[in-house]
């Protein structure tokens, strides 16, 4: 029978077996194991390495730590931030003591920073929209391959990691949906894609795809393929996305996500049911798809040029005449 204690980074990989044996998303797994890690290092360094040495002082001294810890521009962590690194490690800190590996939850007492709501920082108009997706030199296989990306992205406001997962059958131009398979939360679910977008798969795949692909490569069957035959990564989609809004020079900067902000606030301010988009862009939660409504105020400034006095340049009514 082994006697030897359990150390930290043993414990952190059986709580990672146990995720992934109840079926948790891979890329929960990887943010899990990076959060873990961080917090591991940070212990490792102050010669916390056995899971003995985890005790609520230790959590305590590590909130304390992200709390005080400067970023690269000199500014503390976000409470967001701090809250993202504290919760998979209250998570763990409960499966091991509902796994009996510690007698007490070092965690139990821990309060967490509370949660900001942040509006999306960049939206992109119709005009500027159509000057990123005018940027891809469609008369090239990959051109014409980031062209129907950035086109899926704007009609369908899809995850990052959902578009680079899309199936060679995911798309259906009769419907006029894409199946996302295991989406956030491992839920799968029918998307809207427009007319123009779908048109310009029908393209990729007549014109591009086949140059892209290899013979035996291991593409897996998804739909878009890198120069060598294989699937995008995550890292190379959002490297991808964030020169083509560059190269556009509208002033703005983002990546992938600024499709879905910009879809959801379009479609708010034309007039969609909150409801509908929530369905579309895949939140659990309508407070999340909410945080859309915010900033789609194109009725709420109509509103005020109609109503407020001072909203146009000429006043609604004549100022009353000064006194003598």
């Amino acid at each position: 029978m082994n006697t030897e204690p359990l150390t930290l980074e043993t414990a952190i990989a059986r709580h990672l077996a146990w995720l992934k044996a109840h079926n948790y998303a891979e890329a929960t797994l990887e943010t899990r194991a990076w959060v873990l890690g961080l917090f591991r290092a940070w212990a490792e360094e102050r010669s916390a390495s056995l899971l003995a040495e985890v005790t609520p002082g230790l959590v305590e001294r590590y909130q304390r730590h992200l709390s005080q810890q400067p970023k690269a521009d000199g500014w503390p962590l976000a409470f967001r931030t701090q809250r993202a690194r504290l919760v998979p490690l209250r998570t763990f800190c409960r499966w091991l003591r509902r796994e009996g590996l510690l007698a007490t939850n070092p965690a139990e007492d821990l309060i967490m920073p509370r949660s900001e709501q942040h509006l999306p920082k960049t939206i992109l108009t119709p005009g500027e929209v159509e000057t990123v997706l005018a940027g891809p030199d469609v008369a090239t296989p990959t051109g014409l391959r980031d062209r129907v990306i950035l086109e899926t992205l704007y009609s369908t406001g899809l995850r990052r990691r959902e578009l680079i997962r899309l199936g060679l059958g995911d798309t259906d131009p009769e419907r006029g949906v894409v199946l996302v398979r295991q989406g956030k939360g491992h839920k799968d679910r029918f998307c809207p894609i427009g007319e123009r977008a779908l048109a310009w798969v029908k393209k990729y795949l007549a014109d591009a795809r086949p140059k892209l692909a290899r013979p035996s490569g291991p593409d897996g069957g998804t739909l878009f393929l890198t120069e060598r035959g294989g699937p995008l990564t995550a890292k190379y989609m959002s490297w991808l996305v964030t020169g083509y809004i560059a190269a556009a020079d509208i002033g703005k900067t983002g990546s992938c996500h600024l499709f879905r902000h910009t879809l959801a606030t379009l479609m708010l301010e034309n007039g969609a049911d909150v409801r509908f988009v929530q369905a579309m862009l895949g939140h659990a939660c309508l407070q999340t798809t909410q945080i859309y409504t915010h900033v789609s105020i194109k009725a709420l400034q109509e509103v005020h040029t109609r109503t407020h006095p001072a909203a146009t340049l000429a006043p609604r009514t004549k100022p009353d005449a000064p006194a003598p």
